[in-house]
């Protein structure tokens, strides 16, 4: 897919604008990994907990009413996390250094959620994802979820299924 390609580059380039950048995520706000560029880092779990980490920030903004989410910075003893929206589908995790310029974090951080919210918006339509060349059977189309839009860190609702078939029960326990 043409759109990772893009984003990877995106995730590189920043890395040579942000001296003392350890590594880069782009995922989408569900926490699925668009591309990254973060060595000794677990890119789906970075991308799980900063979709966790959005949705409490959402919240957050919200109750503060301080409008819509636009980023969010944490500080360790070792460093910096800092999360960007990247339009309403993707968001920028950066990872830095503690002696990173913070300014200069924020300024490419910004600059790049934005790009990647261009590449995202232009590459990803409905019908163009990983299995879109696949021929869909009729039964799938039945039992295809509606997909409803919704707001930039809010989670999914997920509907208890019942079960297709009855549990058997355990003898000899």
């Amino acid at each position: 897919m043409a759109v990772e390609t893009d984003v990877l580059n995106e995730l590189r380039r920043l890395r040579t604008r942000i001296p003392r950048l350890t590594g880069s995520l782009a995922a989408t706000v569900d926490g699925l990994v668009l591309a990254h560029d973060a060595p000794d880092t677990e890119p789906e779990g970075l991308a799980a907990l900063t979709a966790a980490a959005l949705g409490v920030a959402h919240r957050m903004t919200d109750a503060a009413a301080r409008g819509d989410f636009r980023e969010l910075l944490v500080r360790g003893s070792g460093g910096y996390v800092a999360t960007y929206a990247a339009g309403a589908t993707a968001v920028l995790t950066l990872l830095a250094e503690d002696r990173v310029n913070v300014g200069r974090l924020h300024l490419e951080g910004r600059r790049s959620g934005a790009r990647i919210a261009d590449l995202v918006a232009t590459h990803v339509e409905p019908g163009t994802g990983r299995h879109a060349d696949r021929p869909a059977s009729a039964g799938h189309l039945a039992a295809a979820p509606t997909v409803t839009a919704r707001p930039i860190g809010t989670l999914p609702v997920r509907t208890p299924q019942r079960p297709t078939h009855q549990p058997r029960p355990q003898t000899g326990i």
